[in-house]
């Protein structure tokens, strides 16, 4: 059993690490936007234009048959959105900060929090947008909303967990940046973000069904657009799959980080 005194310190330092994630964020919101006209506002633009495209080409081109398909597919272009610029973004981390790097004491193991926080940011931002959509099909919201802090956890957990080993192996070995960017690509195409699963023939889903972001996915259209309570036997696995992720990607990131200065 902790005693008072080290009880006291343990939760300075969860204070201090929580205080050092909020100037990160606050930081790197800056930097992003920095000398740009449109500033935040490219957190709405941007998701915004890629649903333009991608309705032109699923909806009226290929014709995908999908009920209120303007919220069904702006939800998950956002919900992508997060989990691929996160990861796309954790890759660089450790080699973008140099600086940071060679700080002695630093705590290197919060920049993969810093910067899934930033993209969970993008998401709250132009979430409204697709209340807007919502409001406007018609779609109302229900009592299974409580459940949304849930799946926003889950997602960011497994985000985190990812982006760990992902950021430490990019600092020996450059290619990861090229090699997530492209897996990234090609996976956004296997995930149902603007088109159904049920579309998908019955001989590929179980495949879908191994594509962590497919059942977050579901649980987040699940619970916006059909106020049905997410599925809590997938979405409880992921979740605990998500938490073995963290631990094991930290404990790798931070077994690493020793080498990083001699790295860069």
């Amino acid at each position: 059993m902790k005693t008072p005194a080290e009880a006291a310190a343990r939760w300075r330092r969860w204070r201090h690490g929580w205080d050092v994630v909020v100037i990160l964020v606050d930081r790197d919101l800056k930097a992003l936007y920095k000398r740009s006209i449109l500033g935040i506002g490219w957190a709405v633009a941007a998701p915004l234009l890629q649903l333009l495209v991608f309705s032109l080409v699923f909806h009226r081109v290929l014709a995908v048959q999908v009920d209120n398909y303007t919220s069904f597919a702006f939800c998950g272009l956002l919900v992508w959105s997060w989990f691929q610029s996160a990861l796309s973004q954790s890759t660089g981390l450790i080699t973008s900060s140099q600086a940071l790097v060679r700080q002695p004491g630093f705590p290197l193991a919060l920049l993969p929090f810093v910067t899934v926080g930033v993209r969970f940011i993008h998401y709250a931002i132009a979430l409204p947008i697709l209340f807007v959509f919502m409001a406007v099909q018609g779609i109302r919201p229900g009592i299974a909303w409580l459940a949304l802090p849930v799946v926003a956890a889950v997602q960011f957990v497994l985000t985190t967990g990812l982006a760990y080993p992902l950021a430490a192996l990019n600092v020996r070995l450059r290619d990861t940046q090229h090699v997530v960017f492209v897996v990234l690509q090609l996976l956004m195409f296997l995930t149902p973000i603007f088109y159904s699963v049920e579309s998908v023939p019955a001989k590929y889903r179980p495949w879908f069904d191994l594509n962590p972001m497919t059942v977050l996915l579901d649980a987040w259209r699940g619970v916006l657009l059909h106020n049905h309570w997410p599925a809590a036997g997938p979405l409880t696995l992921l979740g605990l799959i998500a938490v073995l992720l963290v631990w094991v990607g930290e404990r790798l990131f931070v077994s690493q980080s020793y080498r990083f200065v001699d790295e860069l």
